[in-house]
């Protein structure tokens, strides 16, 4: 059958027409954007607010009620162990109260006692520590414990060398206000003043009571610390503490200076306590005690800080942007691009870090996913990677 030259003309027509209406009628290709899924380190992390403290505060109280004489420090200066810090002027003691300064004065004497048994006590746990610190490095050398286990123990043993050093001041600050309060008992009938002294070298932190006035026995009268022996406080939801260990690494930001600080979790507070929320919120929050493993001397007492609690870390992982998972039924799903189209794949995942996610099975390494996926994107659907 031999068409005509119209019916050609008409049936080249139509074909064009079809032509442009499956072009213009085309389900344009989605514009994503896209990463690369690629093998490298990550890190599991918590983050938190901290503020800072002096390990090992005095605070030098009025041992009687009197009259205190004008404090002559600045905050921040330096004292020498037993220098004079503070005079109080008591008032003249008739017999009962000379019995009771008395009584004062035993009870203190009995404090000391107790300071310097406490003392004796933590030297021997001490000397035990360092004792199997060196039997474990021993064995770590030869292979027989595993690394966490003799850090644990260097751990123990630094933590008790501390806690010997904090039971030395104590029985200096209990000798000396057991000095100060029998002091009163020998000048109750003079108008010397009792002398507070510095129980420790360090410095003055905070004066709670600068100007002459009458103060009762018991108020606080200055804070002094050594500031180099600084530690950070940082509290966390109790749901997330149970997933903190002792000797976990803390990454210390936004303190102020240039970098970040280092520092390993040295123990979790076991009692929680109740905080407010910004939403007004009542939360059970548990303080993390961190110490820096090199002295910073910018940071001071109560100095506010972001820290970064590292609770797992792998060297080489499989790893996504977060943004790219989104969360299915019953798991984790991604958009994988395979010959221009969005794919839909279920995932395993295992650590989540701030900005990344490790895939256990699911994809490979090398493909490319969609990040932030929209709600228009399906599965099957044509993609283009977007500018």
């Amino acid at each position: 059958m031999h068409l005509t030259k119209t019916q050609r003309i008409i049936g080249l027509s139509l074909i064009g027409a079809a032509i442009i209406l499956f072009f213009v009628f085309r389900p344009t290709p989605l514009p994503v954007d896209v990463a690369v899924a690629t093998l490298g380190p990550l890190q599991e992390t918590l983050e938190g607010e901290g503020v800072t403290r002096v390990n090992d505060r005095f605070v030098i109280a009025a041992p009687v009620s009197g009259k205190l004489v004008r404090v002559r420090f600045e905050e921040g200066a330096t004292l020498r162990k037993g220098e004079v810090v503070a005079e109080l002027l008591p008032p003249q003691l008739d017999g009962r109260e000379e019995q009771e300064a008395v009584a004062r004065a035993a009870s203190s004497r009995a404090a000391l006692d107790a300071a310097i048994a406490r003392q004796r006590r933590t030297t021997l746990t001490l000397a035990q520590a360092e004792r199997r610190s060196a039997r474990y490095r021993n064995l770590f050398s030869e292979g027989a414990i595993s690394k966490e286990t003799f850090e644990l123990s260097e751990n123990e043993a630094k933590t008790m060398q501390r806690e010997g050093d904090a039971a030395r001041s104590e029985v200096d600050a209990a000798r000396y206000s057991f000095e100060a309060l029998q002091a009163i008992i020998d000048r109750q009938l003079s108008s010397k003043p009792v002398q507070l002294f510095s129980p420790v070298e360090g410095r003055v932190l905070r004066i709670h009571e600068k100007s002459e006035r009458m103060v009762a026995a018991g108020a606080p009268l200055l804070d002094i610390g050594d500031p180099a022996s600084i530690e950070i406080v940082i509290d966390v939801l109790s749901s997330d503490a149970i997933r903190i260990h002792a000797a976990n690494k803390v990454k210390i930001l936004d303190w102020g200076g240039k970098g970040e600080l280092l520092g390993v979790v040295q123990r979790i507070e076991p009692a929680a306590f109740t905080k407010l929320s910004a939403l007004g919120i009542e939360e059970k929050r548990v303080n993390i005690i961190v110490v820096l493993q090199n002295r910073e001397p910018l940071l001071g007492d109560n100095f506010r800080v972001q820290a970064s609690i590292v609770l797992r870390e792998a060297n080489r992982v499989l790893r996504v942007p977060v943004s790219a998972l989104f969360r299915g039924k019953k798991e984790w799903h991604l958009f994988a691009i395979e010959g221009g189209r969005a794919i839909e794949k279920a995932v395993t995942i295992g650590m989540r870090g701030t900005y990344d996610a490790e895939v256990v099975a699911g994809l490979r390494p090398g493909e490319r996913v969609v990040v932030h996926p929209s709600n228009e994107l399906r599965d099957g659907m044509a993609v283009k990677v977007a500018d």
